[in-house]
């Protein structure tokens, strides 16, 4: 019985780095999308007087591109961090609706795991994760969830965000306005093309739609970046009360 430990212990380790292979594997063309839309934010927030180490800090701790636009936006001397910190939570609220469609997939995973996992979520990470869950599920089975392949996801594209920001940085004095070459609209495109690879049908998109919906509302009405809690909570209210009818 001791010596059958050690070896299922080694397979469990071979397992999970497959995995982690094939979760990297699997991000390299969001690599594409991600790449120019980091060097305009590093860009962006080198001409608003950031360092490098600056802005690689920033990237790091911070792993939402929204709410980081949003912050360089808002990006003054001396900064008005009340108003930073107010606009990155409003942006970054969109987390709770993707955090509780992820939350069935996790609930089996130990809190050491889950919780740290959680910090490298994003919305390239959370949709590829999900999608591969989703297409590995059985009805009789627990969730197909591979920590593994959202690892390996979620590390390539936040080591991605942060080097090549950083980079955006270094060189952004050189480039000028980079979203002259349309650069920040690759990553739109790779995220349509992932919401494209999710989708179930119209039922199924309802709480979507509703956040859409009511996001796009809000923001022709409110000032700020309202418009996205208000998406958010929508959204959530929508699947609560479609889950209970």
């Amino acid at each position: 019985m001791n010596q059958s430990n050690p070896t299922l212990a080694a397979s469990r380790n071979r397992a999970f780095d497959q995995e982690l292979s094939r979760g990297a594997k699997a991000a390299l063309p969001v690599l594409l999308g991600f790449i120019p839309f980091a060097l305009v934010l590093g860009a962006q927030a080198s001409q608003k007087g950031l360092s490098t180490s600056a802005v690689a800090l920033l990237t790091g701790l911070n792993f939402g591109g929204g709410s980081e636009f949003a912050a360089i936006e808002l990006w003054s001397s001396p900064p008005q961090m009340l108003v930073i910190v107010a606009m990155t939570l409003l942006v970054n609220s969109r987390h709770l609706l993707m955090g509780a469609t992820l939350a069935p997939y996790l609930q089996h995973l130990p809190l050491r795991k889950a919780l740290p996992s959680l910090f490298l979520m994003c919305d390239e990470s959370w949709a590829m994760g999900l999608d591969d869950a989703r297409r590995n599920d059985r009805p009789t089975a627990a969730p197909a969830f591979s920590l593994g392949y959202y690892l390996g996801v979620a590390l390539c594209l936040w080591l991605t965000w942060v080097l090549f920001t950083a980079l955006g940085a270094l060189i952004g004095p050189a480039l000028g306005d980079v979203r002259a070459y349309g650069f920040d609209m690759a990553f739109a495109a790779v995220f349509l093309v992932l919401l494209r690879g999710m989708w179930r049908g119209v039922q199924a998109a309802l709480p979507w739609l509703f956040s859409l919906l009511t996001a796009a509302l809000c923001y022709r009405l409110l000032p700020g970046g309202w418009y996205v809690l208000a998406g958010t909570v929508a959204g959530l209210v929508m699947a609560y009360l479609w889950a209970k009818a």
